[in-house]
């Protein structure tokens, strides 16, 4: 690792992934070492083809901790997934 904190990847892996100078890597900490993903970009998406994602606006807002209790259970079914 440099001074910068860069990190030298090996030609061989370069080319096995197709990773080109300019590409975008995330990185993500594990439990079994880091991880390192190209990052995706997508195309732009309409307000037509979005609007088709939302759950019914007509339910009644939520609480806060509701909200809370939602983002925890998500974080479980993460972590449980290993992603964090």
């Amino acid at each position: 690792m440099s001074s910068k904190g860069q990190v030298v990847l090996p030609k061989t892996i370069r080319d096995a992934h197709g990773w080109v100078p300019g590409t975008e890597l995330l990185i993500e900490d594990g439990p079994n070492g880091v991880l390192l993903r190209p990052r995706t970009h997508s195309e732009p998406s309409s307000l037509e083809t979005v609007a088709g994602c939302l759950h019914d606006v007509t339910s009644p807002a939520r609480t806060v901790d509701e909200m809370d209790a939602a983002i925890r259970a998500e974080l479980r079914r993460r972590h449980d997934r290993g992603r964090y």
